[in-house]
């Protein structure tokens, strides 16, 4: 009965999208998957490598624009919110938002026929770039404070709920990471509040002996990015 109660709070706690949300008119791009819209940009169009993007539960993609544009500029960047965030159509699930990626990471290689496309995701979307990852080849492969599973990050942030129970949507990371054969880099932020270091320490434990790893020790979950070696160690990764 509590699990069934829990649940519905549980899934606004895993997919708090109404704070990303944007009309449609500011959006660019769009793409049809599944029955629903997903929108967002296009950054940098017309490059011979492409990279896709996922981000974390809450964060609007807009902020990015700019970024990718001035630090990737050999990149074509797909900036698409998940279903049920920004501007696109559609209920959050890890199932939905899985076959989303895939579709998107499918359309980008159809664009960009000549190179492997690049994935960069950041916490909850490190979970979605290693579900691709694991079943798509993929160039490189950036994680930004990554989780061995969500539904152990969930049972650090709340030890006293059954959250093992109460998250249907674990992304477990660590169940998939034998299947993925790209570089990897993880970028980890010592003080993560949100993702705990031992999350990110039991990926890397599975994770194959080559990763690489871009440790910032004084750095938190939010304030990671505004370390300028931060996007230096994602260049240096990505531009190879």
């Amino acid at each position: 009965m509590l699990d069934r109660l829990l649940a519905p709070i549980t899934r606004r706690l895993v997919y708090p999208s109404r704070g990303t949300r944007i009309p449609a008119a500011d959006t660019t791009y769009a793409l049809s998957v599944g029955g629903a819209d997903l929108r967002g940009w296009v950054v940098n169009p017309g490059r011979e490598r492409a990279l896709v993007y996922f981000g974390g539960n809450g964060e609007p993609l807009g902020w990015l624009r700019p970024e990718l544009e001035r630090r990737l500029p050999g990149h074509t960047s797909y900036l698409i919110a998940y279903r049920g965030y920004g501007a696109s159509g559609g209920r959050p699930s890890q199932r939905a938002l899985t076959a989303d990626a895939l579709a998107l990471l499918d359309h980008a290689s159809t664009l960009h026929p000549d190179a492997p496309v690049d994935v960069l995701g950041r916490s909850l979307g490190s979970g979605v770039a290693m579900q691709v990852a694991a079943r798509r080849p993929v160039g490189r492969l950036a994680l930004v404070t990554p989780f061995d599973s969500l539904a152990a990050t969930a049972g650090d942030l709340v030890p006293r709920l059954p959250a093992q129970r109460l998250i249907a949507d674990r992304w477990d990371s660590a169940a998939v990471a034998a299947d993925v054969g790209a570089d990897i880099l993880v970028v980890r932020a010592g003080r993560d509040e949100v993702v705990r270091p031992p999350r990110t320490d039991a990926l890397l434990a599975v994770l194959p002996p080559r990763t690489q790893v871009a440790d910032f020790p004084r750095a938190g979950h939010s304030d990671l990015s505004q370390d300028p070696a931060y996007w230096s160690a994602l260049e240096g990764f990505l531009n190879r």
